[in-house]
C-alpha cells in the first residue's frame, strides 16, 4: 500500500523549529517533522511566528506530501520519525 495523508492535522514545535504531521501506510501511523528551513525555501516571505509557519505549511501541503512520500519510500525500514529538511526539496 502507498503512503497516504488523510489526517490534515499538523502542529508547530517552536523549541525545535519544525512542523509535525502524520502519514499512514495501511493502518500504521508514520510521524514526519518538517524543518522550518525547508518551508522558508518554499515560501521565502514566510513569517517565523507559529501562524506564519502553519500558513506556509498549508499553502505547500501537496508538495510537502510528495517529498514525504519520497523520503519514506527511500527509507521505509527506518524506525522512528522522518525529518524533512531543506535539502529534500
Amino acid at each position: 500500500m502507498t503512503l497516504s495523508f488523510p489526517n490534515r492535522s499538523r502542529s508547530f514545535d517552536a523549541t525545535k523549529s519544525r512542523v509535525r504531521f502524520w502519514g499512514y501506510d495501511s493502518a500504521i501511523e508514520i510521524s514526519f517533522f518538517l524543518e522550518t528551513d525547508a518551508l522558508q525555501k518554499l515560501i521565502p516571505e514566510m513569517s517565523d511566528a507559529e501562524a506564519g509557519v502553519l500558513k506556509a505549511f498549508d499553502a505547500t501541503r501537496e508538495r510537502i506530501y510528495e517529498v514525504a512520500a519520497r523520503v519514506y519510500a527511500r527509507n521505509r525500514k527506518a524506525s522512528g520519525a522522518y525529518i524533512l529538511a531543506a535539502d529534500d526539496f
